[in-house]
């Protein structure tokens, strides 16, 4: 296998949940970049359709469908309709998301189950589907979203870090059970990001400098820069890889 098949997924079809802004649009285009077609999920009804407009613009194929990913049901429905759109997903990327911020005793249980719900527990339901269809086909590639708060503990978002902690267990338990059958589960911490989720820590002109001055790249990433590492793990270049967590963090982790 030369260089350019090694990171080609031409022929290969990916589900992006999150995939209407940020992180999840930037990589469900990096995916349809690399020859990919892409089912792209958001929450609402035509969401994605942004998203759509720029794979389509390099001729692949790509299909809108929304999940409320807070809701199991409509978790386990995304990815019966996910696979009847295509017939087969090759990859899937666990991009979608929330968070909450306030102080942890002000932290509303509604919050916190919101919260867990749509990060953690929509990560295994929707993988738990998918991976089926994946063992049955014996090939397969997860990616989960994970954070820096996979590591740390944060401040004011306490369900935030329980849920991303839990993201990269399920990570690893799932690369236990299905590495042997040629499906590989990994996960991307990304650094701090200009998104939407990060817009409260970017309007804090204190925090933003705190963490800039932290960060050795010196600024916060663009969601385009997590498209190698997102085209990495879902191509045959990962082939030997589970269960591993690869920070794209600008060396936030190192210092």
């Amino acid at each position: 296998m030369n260089i350019n098949q090694l990171f080609s997924l031409e022929g290969k079809t990916a589900l992006v949940t999150g995939a209407s802004r940020g992180l999840g649009k930037a990589i469900a285009v990096g995916l349809a970049q690399a020859g990919a077609d892409v089912i792209c999920s958001s929450s609402k009804p035509g969401g994605t359709a942004k998203t759509r407009s720029v794979i389509e613009q390099h001729n692949r194929k790509c299909y809108e469908v929304a999940c409320d990913l807070s809701s199991p049901s409509d978790v386990i429905a995304l990815a019966q309709d996910a696979l009847s759109l295509t017939g087969t997903i090759d990859i899937l990327v666990n991009a979608g998301g929330t968070i909450a911020r306030a102080p942890a005793a002000e932290y509303s249980l509604d919050q916190w189950q919101t919260v867990i719900d749509t990060n953690l527990t929509a990560t295994f339901a929707l993988s738990q589907q998918v991976g089926r269809a994946m063992l049955k086909q014996s090939s397969g590639k997860i990616i989960n979203i994970a954070s820096m708060l996979s590591y740390t503990g944060g401040i004011t978002v306490p369900a935030y870090t329980a849920s991303k902690h839990g993201v990269v267990g399920v990570t690893k338990a799932l690369a236990n059970e299905w590495a042997n059958a040629n499906v590989q589960v990994n996960a991307i911490a990304p650094g701090y990001f200009r998104t939407d989720n990060t817009q409260a820590l970017q309007d804090d002109l204190q925090r933003n400098a705190e963490i800039q001055k932290r960060i050795p790249a010196g600024q916060w990433g663009l969601p385009e820069q997590l498209i190698g590492a997102a085209v990495f793990l879902a191509s045959p270049a990962s082939d030997y890889i589970n269960g591993h967590v690869l920070a794209v963090d600008g060396g936030w982790l190192a210092r």
